[in-house]
């Protein structure tokens, strides 16, 4: 028997879902894990898109057997309120970087601001920062920049789908932002800044929406250590169905039995297209799979649940 194996504690039996937490300014995504894993007393707990450590706001969690969901949660749209602060670059390009350069020239009016706002709208390719978790050859490439080294980086596909002004106090630029999944807030405000002929960098910045969850449901982590102090946190989980946002289709007793077995099952009356999927509840309610319309239009299992009847 293994050492991990003699020291491994059983895990506290509990419901699966989503927790929405409101993240603090100086945690770390990973730090928000670890301390979720101490309120409900399971390691099973991940995150579904990090958010820097200075940014605060909406960090959605899987908690047990969600985890096995996080692939089939939409990610899009993402919302953000952020602040610019024209005139300061920093190597970050961030609030949390050294400085790097300072512009001494006047600053652009609101009018040249909201036109240069304007031209990010739509599709475009965004380079990954140094500072950033992305891997290239294994290696985080934050790792790379803290080493002082600087590598090219392929350009991502990134698609802006708003890019509001809120309020103009020069150096300071409030804005809010809505994005697809893998956009850096951050990129984009130096790129405000380059355009602008100033430079610039990410004052601040708060995540109001990822996918399905957003700020209204986010508790922080002061509340949630309190709740689970009085065991009342899971009640903070959100549904599984509820975030997964597909048709959910209840089946009887047999079809149950046949997709725990791996099995496709007909359509019935049900028109859906190749492609499409279904959350599969078990009679008792309970998600049970997401099934895929395959191209002979028959549901087949793509993920199957054995243990999410307490949490769906």
């Amino acid at each position: 028997m293994s050492r991990r194996t003699r020291n491994a504690r059983p895990e506290a039996p509990g419901p699966s879902g989503f927790l929405v937490v409101d993240k603090p300014a100086g945690w770390t995504s990973h730090d928000v894990v670890d301390a979720a894993r101490g309120w409900f007393g399971t390691q099973r707990v991940g995150h579904l898109g990090t958010l820097d450590p200075q940014a605060t706001g909406v960090l959605p969690l899987a908690v047990r057997d969600a985890t096995k969901l996080v692939p089939f949660v939409p990610g899009d749209p993402k919302v953000y309120r952020g602040t610019i602060r024209l005139g300061l670059e920093t190597d970050t390009l961030d609030g949390d970087g050294e400085i790097v350069a300072r512009h001494a020239g006047p600053l652009p009016d609101e009018p040249a601001l909201q036109g240069v706002l304007a031209t990010f709208l739509g599709e475009h390719e965004q380079v990954p920062p140094m500072y950033s978790a992305v891997k290239q050859g294994g290696v985080p490439l934050y790792r790379l920049a803290r080493r002082g080294e600087e590598v090219e980086r392929a350009p991502r596909k990134v698609r802006i789908d708003a890019f509001r002004l809120l309020a103009y106090r020069p150096p300071e630029v409030d804005v809010e932002v809505q994005c697809s999944p893998g956009t850096y807030v951050r990129v984009l405000a130096a790129e405000v800044g380059a355009r602008l002929g100033c430079g610039g960098h990410l004052q601040s910045l708060r995540r109001l929406r990822s996918g399905p969850f957003d700020h209204a449901q986010a508790t922080t982590p002061e509340v949630l250590a309190a709740e689970a102090e009085r065991g009342e946190v899971e009640a903070r989980l959100v549904r599984p169905v509820a975030a997964l946002g597909m048709p959910a289709l209840r089946l009887d007793a047999e079809d149950a039995r046949r997709v725990l077995n791996g099995a496709a099952l007909p359509q019935g009356g049900s028109v859906r297209m190749p492609g499409d999927r279904v959350a599969a509840l078990d009679p008792t309610g309970a998600l049970l799979a997401i099934l895929e319309v395959s191209p002979d239009r028959r549901l087949r299992p793509l993920r199957v649940l054995r243990s999410l009847a307490a949490g769906s």
